[in-house]
């Protein structure tokens, strides 16, 4: 039985605060359905604190006035402490949201880790000053940090996007205000804690659990100067809608609907092996999941009974144990929601290949099967809409020119990959798809490159230095001839 986690203050500016709110936020097992902690909710007022002390931090305080050696050293502690602590953080995050612990220990926590690792590497090497050569004489351009960063983060992989906010802004001298999300506050506290020992100065890093009222309170709070986002569609625009009030810069990584392209060269056997895990990662729950399979249709019924064997064989069931492949989602509305997207695509005539509704033998907990639809044509609402749970579609496809055109028939541009004998040939596919990132005979995601989607699914970029760009603002200084 998970051991009940129960924190009672805030996290604020280095420093464990009482709350001003008295409202309390339960986390519940997806696999149990009973409460295994519970953290404060943070208010408004909270907010305002938090903001204040971050304003001081960055107007004020040391840390953006820090040599990049002395912020890298800082970084470099917390990189390691992750490491050492991966499998306290994978615990506490496949016991809130239903990760596999095996996807957990690589993705959620060693992934975050090795993020850290990566914005260490692009800050160190990053050109903060150049002198150029203007129209009218001498330049000098420098980059300069932001200001104060509102990081909001979603349930599906805490630690992962954490690491991916906060150490860029970290590195580039932004003092943070961290807000969870409700589903999985608990392994914030152990950042929180793990940054503490670090030695960030006063102010630097806030966490404040909070839902989406005290979250709209911060991204639109005028003390904050950034805002990165990650979560749906319908979240970003709110979010962008809000911080435009006070011009606020802002970086959104939203969804996708990613199409994984099998070209009629492909090997079969590599291509569902490589597939299958990039499409129901994290149960289904993530953004970058290719989530719509195109296969030639000389040989759509080989790979729809590869998928079908393929999916049908993970392993589903407590996401504690090493063994389990596929857990619950996170709540029971996401449970319920894929349950009526396996619904429209029955009514919608696309065929059950396998999964299809709740797994036997797990009548408590929000599971799913594993659910492959055959026979989806790309204009099903299956096909369109993004639905974050264990189902994917198998597209079929006439020639390549199709196979592009379906892929690009989108409103998201996040992920996708090509499968196919040729690797030149592969890229030559990738140029014509729009989207943000993009595999050939793979599937990864490389944090010294850039992130982020076309589309809907998002602005700005992260990691890579274009990530550490977004927490940076660029300034000319005009100097005189023969400076």
């Amino acid at each position: 039985m998970t051991e009940l986690v129960e924190h009672g203050h805030l996290f604020i500016g280095g420093e464990w605060t009482e709350p001003l709110g008295t409202d309390t936020i339960r986390v519940v097992s997806p696999h149990t359905e009973q409460v295994i902690g519970s953290v404060p909710h943070a208010s408004r007022a909270d907010v305002d604190r938090a903001v204040a002390v971050a304003r001081k931090a960055f107007d004020e305080g040391p840390w953006p006035r820090l040599s990049l050696d002395e912020r890298i050293a800082v970084v470099t502690r917390i990189k390691d402490a992750i490491a050492v602590r991966h499998e306290e953080l994978a615990r506490s995050i496949s016991s809130q949201n239903g990760s596999p612990y095996s996807w957990s220990v690589l993705a959620q926590a060693l992934g975050a880790m090795m993020v850290y690792d990566s914005a260490i590497k692009v800050a160190a090497a990053y050109p903060y000053e150049e002198r150029r050569q203007g129209a009218l004489g001498p330049i000098l351009v420098r980059r300069e940090p932001v200001g104060v960063v509102a990081a909001v983060i979603p349930w599906n992989v805490p630690q992962f996007v954490a690491a991916a906010k906060l150490a860029p802004a970290l590195l580039a001298g932004c003092p943070v205000i961290l807000k969870p999300s409700p589903e999985a506050p608990l392994d914030s506290y152990i950042l929180a804690g793990i940054a503490r020992e670090a030695g960030l100065p006063e102010g630097v890093l806030s966490v404040l659990p909070a839902d989406r009222e005290v979250s709209e309170y911060l991204v639109g709070h005028p003390g904050v100067d950034k805002v990165s986002f990650t979560g749906s569609v319908a979240a970003g625009r709110r979010v962008m809608e809000v911080a435009s009030r006070n011009l606020t810069r802002v970086t959104l990584e939203l969804g996708g609907k990613s199409a994984a392209v099998i070209l009629p060269d492909a090997d079969p056997a590599a291509t569902v092996a490589g597939i299958v895990p990039a499409a129901w990662m994290n149960n289904g729950q993530a953004c970058v999941a290719q989530t719509r399979i195109l296969a030639p249709r000389s040989r759509y019924e080989e790979y729809a009974d590869a998928f079908a064997a393929a999916a049908g064989a993970l392993v589903v069931g407590d996401p504690l144990d090493p063994a389990t492949q596929l857990g619950p989602l996170v709540a029971q509305r996401q449970q319920q929601r894929s349950l009526d997207y396996i619904r429209i695509g029955q009514e919608e005539g696309a065929k059950v290949l396998t999964g299809g509704g709740r797994p036997a033998g797990l009548e408590r907990g929000w599971y799913v099967e594993p659910t492959l639809f055959g026979d989806v044509d790309n204009s099903m609402r299956i096909a369109r809409e993004e639905i974050f749970g264990p189902v994917v579609c198998l597209i079929p496809y006439g020639d390549e020119e199709e196979a592009v055109r379906v892929a690009n028939d989108s409103e998201f541009g996040l992920s996708g990959s090509v499968w196919t004998a040729e690797v030149e040939h592969g890229v030559d596919f990738a140029r014509r798809v729009r989207t943000g990132t993009f595999n050939v005979n793979t599937f990864s995601l490389d944090m010294l490159g850039p992130f982020g989607g076309y589309k809907n699914s998002g602005l700005g970029r992260e990691f890579g230095p274009e990530g550490l760009s977004e927490y940076l603002e660029h300034k000319m200084i005009h100097l005189p001839a023969g400076a």
